[in-house]
C-alpha cells in the first residue's frame, strides 16, 4: 500500500516524467478544443456580466470607483485591450437603465452555457473519479449563479480595498528629517491584491466545479500555479500587443474581440492544464 507521500516523491524525483504523463492526457482529452469551447461562451458573457454588475453595485459604491478598479483589472483578462473594453462597458451603462433586463437574461443564459462547458470539461479530466458520481441536477444549474454572484461580490471587496491602498499611497512615512512616500507600497499591495484575487478564484473553480471531492490544498496549489503561470504569459503578451503586433491592422475594428477572445483561449487553456495536474497528481496515489 502507498502512502500519501508517494505521489509527492514521484513528482520530486521524476518531475518531466510528471510533466509528459500531464501533457499526453491533456492531449488524449483534447484540451485544447475544450479550452476553445469555454473561451467563446465567456466572451459572450463577460461584457454583460461587467454591465450589470457595475450596475448593481452602483448602488453600494461610487460608479467612478468601480470602473477605476475595473480599469486597473482587466489588464489581467485582456491584455493591452482593457481601455477598449472599459470604453464599450461605459457607453453601455449610459443606456443601462433601457437594456438592464435584456443584458440580464443575455448574461445569465451564456454564462450557464459557458459553466456548463466548463463543469463537463472538468468532468472529462477527472473521469478517473468514477461515473457513479452524479452531481443533482439542481446544483448543476445553480452553481454558474452562485459563481456569478461570487465574482460580483468580489468585485466590491476588492474595489474597497484598493481604494484603501490607493489612499494610503497619498501618505508618506517621516522619521526625523527623512520622508518616505507609501508610493512603492501602495503600488506593491494593489498588484498582490490582484494576483491574490486570481488565484482564489482559480481554486474555487477547481475545488467547486469538478464532480468528486477536490483536496483543499491540491486547488490552492493549481490556482496559485495556474494564476504564475498566466502573469508571465500575461506580461509578454502585453509587450507583443504593444511593440510587434499589427493586430489592429489585421483585424480592425475587431481588434478588441479577438485579442479577447486569444486572451480568454489561454487562460482556459491553462485553467484545464491545471485541472489535468491534479488529475494526474490524483492517479498516482490511486497506483
Amino acid at each position: 500500500m502507498k502512502t500519501l507521500s508517494d505521489p509527492a516523491l514521484y513528482v520530486l524525483t521524476h518531475p518531466l516524467a510528471f510533466v509528459l504523463q500531464t501533457l499526453k492526457g491533456f492531449q488524449k482529452n483534447q484540451g485544447i478544443l475544450l479550452a476553445g469551447a469555454i473561451a467563446y461562451y465567456a466572451l459572450l458573457s463577460v461584457v454583460p456580466f461587467l454591465i450589470l454588475t457595475v450596475i448593481a453595485l452602483s448602488h453600494l459604491i461610487d460608479q467612478a470607483e468601480l470602473l477605476d478598479t475595473l480599469d486597473r483589472y482587466l489588464e489581467w483578462l485582456v491584455p493591452s485591450q482593457s481601455r477598449a473594453l472599459l470604453l464599450d462597458l461605459t457607453r453601455f451603462l449610459e443606456n443601462g437603465a433601457v437594456i438592464g433586463v435584456v443584458l440580464l437574461v443575455t448574461m445569465l443564459f451564456f454564462s450557464s452555457l459557458a459553466f456548463s462547458v466548463l463543469e463537463k470539461s472538468m468532468s472529462v479530466i477527472f473521469a478517473h473519479r468514477g461515473v457513479e458520481k452524479k452531481r443533482h441536477f439542481l446544483i448543476s444549474a445553480l452553481l454558474p449563479y452562485s459563481l456569478v454572484f461570487s465574482l460580483g461580490a468580489g468585485l466590491l471587496v476588492v474595489t474597497f480595498v484598493s481604494i484603501s491602498l490607493e489612499a494610503m499611497g497619498l501618505e508618506s512615512v517621516g522619521f526625523l528629517q527623512w520622508h518616505w512616500s507609501l508610493g512603492g507600497l501602495s503600488r506593491v499591495l494593489l498588484y498582490l491584491l490582484g494576483l491574490s484575487t486570481e488565484t482564489i478564484i482559480l481554486s474555487a473553480i477547481y475545488f467547486f466545479v469538478p464532480v468528486g471531492r477536490t483536496a483543499v490544498h491540491h486547488a490552492l496549489i493549481g490556482g496559485f500555479i495556474t494564476a504564475s503561470l498566466w502573469e508571465v504569459i500575461r506580461h509578454l503578451l502585453v509587450w507583443y500587443f504593444t511593440t510587434l503586433s499589427r493586430a489592429s491592422v489585421v483585424y480592425g475594428s475587431l481588434t478588441t474581440a479577438v485579442v479577447a477572445l486569444f486572451s480568454m483561449e489561454i487562460i482556459a487553456t491553462l485553467l484545464l492544464l491545471g485541472a489535468q495536474v491534479i488529475s494526474e497528481y490524483e492517479r498516482l496515489g490511486e497506483q
